[in-house]
């Protein structure tokens, strides 16, 4: 290794273990990493070297659209495996509407300034209003005009949630909301959806490419193939009830608590994602663990053409 990686790499663990983040942690998370995306795990401690040193120089712009802000919310609440720590501290985090301090025509002069040197990661959380540029502005100008220059000099763009991805909830509406790949071209861009997005899929995209220095292989719809690859059906723990034909009718029964919510309007038979056999949050819960069926929030379709979300699945046309 050359003396100036070396320095970056010392660098960035120094800047970790400040955050409370130790080497052993950062490894951990890269093993994971490696593990998500089929990586030989030997691989694991090189891309712990390499993502450590781009965290001292990577700059990262964070834009927001038609949205709820829920996906920065999941983040900053995250705990191990601390993504607020690698994410917003540690990467050269340029423009964030919500936890910037800047704001006015000093937020506005950093964004621009940004843009206008390059090659930084760009991501998006919220949709993109197309009927009519009123529908969201930024300092008096379309909020699609700011993106697209901003995606223009963007090394990748990564759209968080599933507003981002497919236009989420705002699509149901008159806004004409849609998600980054619609509105660019030329442009790579990842799609993590779930409604709000799951920092450790945007810790784990973002380890990669830092660590490899290309994005993860994709799906069809522009996921990655490690997050999205089986149904949320396949590893769900209720299961077992749903082949024995056991299905939750009410509410209220203590004795039928735990059988499948099928009928209760659960997606996750179609619902490509591995929320069921990564819990959130250090594996602490997730929606059908809580006794929420899936919305099939990570799905292009959602949430218009999957609603009423908790009517039987079948009767949902």
């Amino acid at each position: 290794m050359k003396k100036e990686q070396k320095i970056l790499v010392e660098n960035g663990y120094e800047r970790l273990e400040k955050k409370g983040v130790s080497r052993r942690d950062f490894l951990k998370l890269c093993t994971l990493s490696c593990i998500a995306f089929g990586l030989d795990l030997s691989f694991a401690p090189k891309m712990a070297e390499i993502a450590a040193a781009n965290l001292t120089k990577k700059p990262l712009i964070w834009m927001q659209g038609q949205g709820c802000t829920g996906c920065s919310s999941s983040l900053l609440s995250s705990v191990n495996p601390g993504s607020e720590e690698i994410l917003l501290d540690l990467l050269s985090v340029r423009f964030h509407p919500t936890i910037m301090a800047a704001a006015g025509d000093q937020a506005v002069g950093c964004l621009e300034e940004s843009i206008e040197k390059g090659n930084y990661l760009l991501v998006l959380e919220g949709s993109i209003p197309t009927a009519d540029p009123r529908f969201c502005m930024v300092e008096g100008r379309p909020f699609l005009e700011q993106f697209r220059k901003a995606a223009s000099k963007a090394e990748v763009v990564i759209a968080v949630g599933s507003c981002a991805s497919y236009g989420g909830i705002p699509r149901a509406g008159l806004t004409g909301a849609v998600g980054a790949r619609d509105v660019l071209n030329g442009v790579r861009v990842v799609n993590l959806p779930s409604c709000p997005v799951k920092p450790d899929r945007l810790v784990g995209t973002l380890l990669y490419y830092l660590g490899n220095n290309e994005l993860p292989r994709l799906d069809q719809h522009g996921r990655p193939v490690a997050y999205y690859r089986y149904t949320l059906h396949d590893s769900c723990y209720r299961r077992l009830h749903y082949e024995r034909g056991e299905f939750l009718s009410h509410w209220n029964d203590p004795e039928t608590t735990d059988w499948c919510l099928y009928y209760k309007g659960c997606k996750g038979k179609n619902t490509f994602t591995n929320c069921s056999s990564y819990w959130w949050n250090d594996g602490v819960n997730y929606c059908g663990f809580a006794g929420s069926p899936c919305s099939g929030c990570s799905q292009p379709e959602f949430y218009e053409e999957l609603s009423p979300l908790f009517a039987n699945p079948k009767e949902v046309k």
